[in-house]
C-alpha cells in the first residue's frame, strides 16, 4: 500500500511473506457476508407479499394495504430488530469464545450457531418461530463480528493490517448487495419460496466460512498467551513463511511474550480489568472502542439498509427494490477506496474527513426532503443522488475503519474482552435504531411520523463523530499490535501523529522498553515485514 511503511525485504521470502499473511487472514473477512446478508435480506423480505399474507395483520383497509395484509410498527420493529438483540449478546459470548476456544475454532463453532438460525427462520410455520429462528442467526453473527476482526488484527501484517481488516466490512457490503439483488429476483413469487429462497442461501455462507478456517492456522498471540510457544511459532511460521527459527520471526514472537508478561504482572484479567485507570490507559482504549462502534450507528447507515426499500417506497420512488441495489452498489464500490486510503492517509484523518461529509449530506437530505413533494421528481432524484454520497462517504471511512480500531487498540491480555464489549456496543445500538426507527418515522397512532425529517437527527450524529474522533483516536497506522500500547503509554490521541513516526523511524520494540521511552532496536528483518 502507497504510504504505508515501505517493505525493505528482498528475495523470495519477502513477497512470500506479503502473500501468505495477506491470503490467510484476508480469507476470514468472509465472515462479513454473514454478517451484511442476514442485515441486508430482512429489509426486503418483509415486503413480500407472501411474508406478509403469511406473518403479516389481516385488514379490511384495502385502500392502504391494496394485499389485505400489513405489518405494523410493532411487529416491524420486532422482527427486524430481533437479530440485533440476538447478535448483542453473541457479541459478548465472543470474549470466552475467543479465549477458551481460540479465534479460529470460535468462527467455526459460530457458523454452526448462525446455521441453527437460519434452518429455524427458513421452516418458521408461525411468528414465534421465526422470531426465535432471527435471535440464533443473531448470536451467530455476533460471535462472527468479535472473532474475526480479532483474528485478522492479531494475524496479518502490521503494513497492511488495516486493509486486512477492511476487508471484513467489504465483505460485509458484498453480503447486503447480495441480498438486495436475491430479494429483488425472488420478491415476485407468491409462495414461501419468495423469502424461503434469501433465507436458505445463507447455509452457503456459513458452510463456505467454517470449511476454510478448518485450514488456517490459530493466532499466533493466542497460543502465546496459553503458553504454547511452539504452536506459536508454526502458526507464526506459516503466515509469514519463515523458518520457525529465523532471527526475524523469533523477535517477533519474543515481542508478542514481552508485551504479554508486562501485562500479566497485573495479573488475570476480569471486566473490571477494562475499565482501569493506569498508565497503560486501558479505560480510554475500551471507551474508544465501544463509542466508536456506537457512532458508526449513529451515523445513521443502517436506516438505510434496514427500511430503505420501505422509506423509498413511501417516498414515492416507483421501484424502491431497484433503488435498494443501486445504494448497496455505491456501498460495495466505495469500500474499495477505504481499503486503499486506510494505509495511504491512515486511520484518523479518514474519520474525520468521512464524518464531516455525512455530516453535510444528512442535513441536505432533511433540509430538501422537507421542502419538496414526493410528486417532485428532480427533488427525489436529488435526495437519492446525496443518499449515495452519503453512503459512499460512510463506506470508504467509518464503514471498514471502526472495525481496524477496534480490532488494533486494545492489548492482548484484555483484547477479547474489550472487543467483545465494543462489538456487544455495535449491536445494541444497532438493535435501538432498528428497534425505534419505524415509530420515529413511520405515520399514525403512536408514531412520530418524522419520515424525512429523520435525518436532521443522523446529522447530529455524524457531527457527534467528528468531535468523538478529534479527541479520543490516535493515528495507528503501521504499528504493530505492541508498538500501539507504547503509543497510548506516551502520547495524547492529537499527538499521536507525531509520535508514530518516531516509533516507525527508531523501530521501537516493546522487549526494548525497560522505562519510558525506547532505544532504538537493531532488528534483523524489515519493519514493515512484520505481523
Amino acid at each position: 500500500m502507497a504510504g504505508g511503511p515501505a517493505a525493505a525485504g528482498e528475495g523470495i521470502s519477502a513477497g512470500k511473506n506479503k502473500v501468505a499473511g495477506i491470503a490467510m487472514t484476508a480469507f476470514a473477512a468472509f465472515g462479513g457476508i454473514l454478517f451484511g446478508y442476514d442485515t441486508g435480506t430482512i429489509s426486503g423480505i418483509i415486503q413480500m407479499d407472501d411474508w406478509l399474507r403469511t406473518f403479516g395483520v389481516f385488514t379490511t383497509d384495502t385502500a392502504t394495504y391494496s394485499l389485505g395484509y400489513y405489518l405494523p410498527s410493532s411487529r416491524e420493529s420486532l422482527v427486524v430488530s430481533l437479530l440485533s438483540a440476538g447478535t448483542f449478546f453473541g457479541a459478548l459470548l465472543g470474549a470466552p469464545a475467543a479465549d477458551i476456544l481460540g479465534r479460529r475454532m470460535g468462527i467455526i463453532c459460530s457458523c454452526l450457531v448462525f446455521s441453527v438460525g437460519v434452518a429455524l427462520q427458513t421452516g418458521a410455520p408461525n411468528l414465534a418461530a421465526f422470531l426465535i429462528g432471527r435471535v440464533i442467526a443473531g448470536a451467530g453473527v455476533g460471535l462472527v463480528s468479535t472473532l474475526v476482526p480479532m483474528y485478522q488484527s492479531e494475524c496479518s501484517p502490521k503494513w497492511i493490517r488495516g486493509a486486512v481488516v477492511s476487508g471484513y466490512q467489504w465483505a460485509i457490503t458484498i453480503g447486503l448487495l447480495l441480498a438486495s439483488v436475491i430479494n429483488n429476483a425472488t420478491k415476485g413469487r407468491q409462495n414461501h419460496s419468495a423469502w424461503q429462497i434469501p433465507i436458505s442461501i445463507q447455509f452457503i455462507w456459513a458452510l463456505v466460512l467454517a470449511a476454510g478456517m478448518t485450514y488456517l492456522p490459530e493466532s499466533p498471540r493466542w497460543l502465546v498467551k496459553k503458553g504454547r510457544d511452539e504452536q506459536a511459532a508454526r502458526a507464526l511460521s506459516r503466515l509469514t513463511s519463515l523458518p520457525t527459527d529465523d532471527p526475524e520471526l523469533q523477535t517477533e514472537l519474543h515481542d508478542i511474550r514481552a508485551a504479554l508478561e508486562e501485562e500479566m504482572k497485573l495479573g488475570e484479567s476480569s471486566y473490571a480489568d477494562c475499565f482501569k485507570p493506569g498508565h497503560n490507559k486501558i479505560i480510554l482504549r475500551t471507551l474508544s472502542g465501544i463509542f466508536i462502534q456506537a457512532w458508526q450507528q449513529l451515523t445513521g447507515i443502517n436506516f438505510i439498509f434496514y427500511y430503505g426499500t420501505t422509506f423509498f417506497k413511501n417516498s414515492g420512488i416507483s421501484n424502491p427494490f431497484l433503488i435498494s441495489v443501486a445504494t448497496n452498489i455505491v456501498n460495495v464500490f466505495m469500500t474499495i477506496p477505504g481499503i486503499w486510503g486506510i494505509e495511504r492517509f491512515g486511520r484518523r484523518s479518514l474519520l474525520l474527513y468521512g464524518a464531516a461529509v455525512m455530516c453535510v449530506c444528512e442535513f441536505l437530505v432533511a433540509i430538501i426532503g422537507v421542502t419538496i413533494s414526493t410528486q417532485n421528481q428532480s427533488g427525489q432524484k436529488a435526495l437519492i443522488a446525496l443518499v449515495c454520497i452519503y453512503i459512499g462517504a460512510f463506506a470508504s471511512t467509518w464503514g471498514p475503519i471502526a472495525w481496524v480500531i477496534t480490532g488494533e487498540i486494545f492489548p492482548l491480555n484484555v483484547r477479547a474482552k474489550a472487543m467483545s464489549l465494543s462489538v456487544a456496543s455495535n449491536w445494541l445500538w444497532n438493535w435501538a435504531i432498528s428497534f425505534a426507527t419505524p415509530y420515529l418515522v413511520n405515520t399514525g397512532p403512536g408514531n412520530a411520523g418524522l419520515g424525512v425529517k429523520v435525518f436532521f437527527i443522523w446529522g447530529s450524529t455524524c457531527f457527534g463523530c467528528l468531535v468523538f474522533t478529534y479527541f479520543c483516536i490516535p493515528e495507528t497506522k503501521g504499528l504493530s499490535l505492541e508498538q500501539i500500547d507504547l503509543l497510548y503509554q506516551n502520547s495524547t490521541p492529537i499527538s499521536s501523529v507525531r509520535y508514530r513516526k518516531e516509533l516507525i523511524a527508531q523501530d521501537v520494540h516493546v522487549s526494548d522498553v525497560k522505562g519510558d521511552l525506547a532505544e532504538h532496536h537493531d532488528d534483523h528483518g524489515s519493519v514493515a515485514e512484520k505481523v
